[in-house]
């Protein structure tokens, strides 16, 4: 079903979802597919049919489908240069906004911790300075939530901002964020521990941010004009949630000798050194983008959930945790890397109990013979 024009006509209510190729993006897209009944759509145009760069494109797209409310997810890579967080995360963020203010509709607006500063218990108010040696992310993210701020207090936009902290779940196929995390651990490219004891962050479900984006286009008083830290109410060591995923993987490394961050940095100022030199040779290298954040991984910065506990909106799964979905992360991270061929070090067993691969490597015959069982009508549509 082409989701630009979907069946029947109009529904009673159209979203316009950019950004939906990322692991929010996909949550939402998940959710509004698959739990919404069919009075509420939502189109997620790729940045083919709207790039947030051009202003033709947004105008054309917008006077085309003149949705009900726009939910924004989409960024620039962290480590992009300083033009492209500018045009993406910033300016088109800003297009977005002048759009849902001209049509009069809510714009619910994604944004991030990296605005804000370290510390404990930080609350919505608590903003970096906004200055020019802040990092090209941090700088366009906090750009734009001070922009929209001031759309709404000028004009009346009608917009929300949500403030993640250290996003978690399945179906991150860019490998980014805690899931590089992850797989720098699984791959055995942590040998030791790149943090101190004691730090801790707060995490964010992204199956968990859904119902609540559903929620405040239901509750429009309540919300406009507002940004919240949706964050799970309990923060996590960095330190023992790596050491976590070395127990449950039944790994040797990380070995738990914690780097100083001096040391640390200048460990990162060789790599960079390195990478340079290899780029200048013809050779393709890339330093993982989230080592900008290193001084982070160093500095504690957890966020205070209590504007969000104090809404009216209540989650539905408020006893999920980083901790009680590392078993399922690690099963679908696993399988899905090593199918990619992007790991080498894993236990077969632990992802494939049923000797599936092993099947179709060694006894094609016998899975042609169990397939030729499991040709009925595919269940569930039926008339």
């Amino acid at each position: 079903m082409d989701k630009e024009n979907p069946p029947g006509g109009r529904p009673e209510r159209l979203g316009v979802l950019v950004g939906g190729s990322g692991l929010i993006g996909g949550a939402l897209m998940h959710y509004f597919k698959t739990k919404t009944d069919d009075s509420i759509d939502v189109l997620s145009p790729n940045s083919k049919k709207l790039s947030l760069r051009e202003p033709e494109d947004i105008r054309r797209y917008f006077r085309k489908y003149r949705p009900d409310f726009i939910i924004n997810t989409a960024i620039a890579a962290i480590d992009a240069d300083a033009q492209l967080a500018y045009e993406v995360n910033y300016l088109g963020a800003i297009y977005l906004a002048r759009v849902a203010l001209t049509l009069g509709i809510p714009y619910i607006h994604f944004s991030s911790a990296a605005i804000m500063p370290e510390g404990e218990n930080l609350d919505e108010n608590d903003l970096r300075p906004l200055a020019s040696n802040l990092s090209n992310y941090a700088k366009s993210k906090l750009l734009a939530e001070l922009t929209l701020k001031h759309l709404h207090e000028t004009q009346g936009l009608d917009y929300t901002a949500i403030r993640l902290g250290v996003v978690y779940g399945k179906h991150d196929h860019k490998i980014q964020g805690f899931h590089r995390l992850f797989f720098s651990i699984m791959n055995h490219a942590m040998p030791v521990m790149l943090t101190r004891l004691g730090v801790r962050h707060s995490y964010t479900h992204a199956k968990k941010l859904p119902p609540f984006v559903h929620y405040i286009i239901d509750n429009r008083q309540e919300f406009t004009g507002r940004s919240f830290n949706f964050v799970d109410p309990e923060p996590v060591e960095l330190a023992d949630i790596i050491l976590t995923v070395k127990s449950y993987l039944e790994l040797s490394f990380p070995k738990e000798i914690y780097i100083p961050y001096p040391l640390a940095k200048f460990g990162r100022h060789v790599v960079e050194l390195l990478v340079r030199a290899l780029s200048r040779i013809g050779v393709e290298a890339r330093m993982p983008g989230e080592l900008m954040f290193l001084e982070n991984f160093y500095k504690t910065q957890t966020l205070s959930a209590s504007r969000l506990l104090n809404s009216s909106y209540r989650e539905m799964q408020p006893e999920v945790t980083v901790y009680s979905k590392l078993p399922d992360m690690i099963e679908y991270y696993l399988t899905r890397w090593e199918h990619l061929n992007l790991i080498s070090y894993y236990n077969r067993e632990f992802f494939d109990p049923g000797h599936r691969r092993e099947v179709f490597e060694n006894a094609p015959d016998q899975l042609l013979e169990t397939m030729k069982h499991e040709t009925a009508p595919f269940p569930g549509l039926e008339d």
